[in-house]
């Protein structure tokens, strides 16, 4: 089991900046290739941003390609979400995800996820 706890939501103008932090507890936090989700009322939740296990590969869903940049900190067990030049478009509910094999980003393919925080950008 792993538990996943998100942090660093908030309420930003359009055009600034926020870091989200996820915090794993269980399970060996290298096991696992670590992901950003977010999701809006009435929508599907999306993939935004990955990492591989030791952090040497990332990948990016095109909305948010150089504005967002994802980290993670394997002896600390934590992953981050870089997030600048935030757009209206950016709000929703932000997930951390953990999934063992880190080779398809599809929300249905992750293993564990956290409750999420909500990030809310204002024109």
């Amino acid at each position: 089991q792993v538990e996943l706890v998100e942090s660093g939501g908030g309420s930003v103008q359009a055009g600034g900046s926020l870091r989200l932090s996820c915090t794993a507890s269980g399970r060996t936090f290298t096991n696992y290739a670590m992901g950003w989700f977010r999701q809006t009322d009435g929508k599907e939740r999306e993939f935004v941003a990955g990492v591989t296990r030791v952090g040497g590969g990332t990948t990016y869903a095109d909305s948010v390609k150089d504005r967002f940049f994802i980290s993670r900190d394997n002896p600390r067990r934590m992953v981050f979400l870089e997030m600048t030049g935030l757009k209206v478009d950016d709000t929703a509910v932000y997930y951390c995800a953990a999934d063992r094999f880190g080779n398809n980003w599809a929300p249905t393919s992750m293993d564990y996820w956290g409750k999420g925080t909500l990030v809310t950008v204002s024109s």
